[in-house]
């Protein structure tokens, strides 16, 4: 692993978790190219050979290019869409946009470097139904979970587990209702909304409740592992922390071992390098497995704790973590 050259940065045009990292590779004098996928092709050239068995050649902003030969890490954070004009016609949009992913995507894929994440890996560790089941099968304890677009099988689980039920949504579901930013969290279902006929519209995940003492953000950079309790302070951060941030505190703490152990394993099977793992620590002190983002934030934990994250992500992409 190549312990100098540049890191490229793949990210959109905001993202402050992008930008500590960037800050912290500055001020160890490494090289930074960021870029946005949106960029291409209006905005960002590429130009490669094949020559042996390495692809040489360079990308280039009005104002920078990048060698690809001196990459040595992607940090691969949030980057947006490739842009066509709107002028071109649907059909080839479509075509370009395929080219482009597997052209422009597909050449930086086989680059010899270190990835954070690997995008691939990162997509498929994204499916919920993956997270549990690999969770499980690494010895985490994870809640009773149905998925189903049947309300007489919603309302069958509902009644056989006897708890309180959650549900979840797959993805972060965020919009605008009425001039409004909205967002859909978890949620603890009332008697009737088990059976509602609405589930039937798709797919929908149950979980049975699991009481919380608190909960964990445990943060796994490599073979690093950053852990901090969440305390929430209100009614509708109990049951969902991230719908009401201001109510929160946060401690330092440690894992237990068989925990620790775990989310090695799930991050091995996954073939991820980093992933921010929540928990629910119940009142007997017994760690639940909720979900893993494999690209998720990170500094609201890192401002409010101290904990190094940046600094170990840094190390990872510099190839200086072992």
């Amino acid at each position: 692993m190549a312990t100098s050259g540049a890191v490229l940065v793949l990210t959109g045009a905001f993202d402050p978790t992008a930008d500590l990292v960037i800050e912290e590779l500055n001020r160890r004098v490494v090289p930074v190219f960021r870029a946005d996928t949106a960029w291409f092709p209006s905005r960002l050239a590429l130009a490669a050979g094949l020559d042996g068995t390495d692809w040489r050649g360079t990308l280039a902003t009005d104002r920078r290019t990048l060698d690809l030969a001196t990459v040595r890490a992607v940090y691969y954070r949030r980057p947006t869409p490739c842009e066509f004009p709107e002028s071109m016609p649907r059909e080839a949009r479509a075509v370009a946009m395929a080219e482009a992913r597997r052209g422009f995507g597909g050449l930086l894929s086989a680059l010899p470097a270190r990835w954070l994440p690997p995008p691939g890996r990162a997509a498929d560790a994204e499916y919920k139904p993956l997270q549990l089941r690999v969770a499980a099968e690494c010895g985490l304890r994870v809640p009773r979970t149905l998925i189903t677009n049947s309300p007489v099988e919603a309302a069958a689980f509902a009644e056989r587990i006897g708890t309180p039920v959650v549900y979840k949504p797959f993805t972060p579901i965020r919009g605008t209702v009425d001039g409004q930013s909205v967002a859909v969290y978890a949620g603890l279902l009332r008697p009737d909304d088990a059976g509602h006929p609405s589930i039937a519209t798709t797919a929908h995940l149950f979980q049975e409740w699991v009481p919380k003492a608190h909960e964990v953000r445990l943060t796994v950079v490599g073979r690093r592992l950053f852990a901090a309790q969440i305390h929430a302070g209100s009614a509708a951060a109990r049951v969902d922390w991230r719908s009401d941030y201001d109510s929160l505190t946060y401690r330092v703490c440690e894992p237990p071992a068989h925990v620790a152990a775990g989310v090695h394993r799930v991050l091995d099977q996954l073939g991820l390098p980093y992933g921010a793992f929540d928990f629910v620590v119940t009142p007997s002190g017994d760690w639940t497995f909720l979900e893993v983002n494999p690209n998720g934030q990170y500094g609201f934990i890192e401002q409010a704790t101290g904990l190094p994250i940046t600094a170990a992500i840094c190390d990872y992409l510099q190839g200086t973590d072992t």
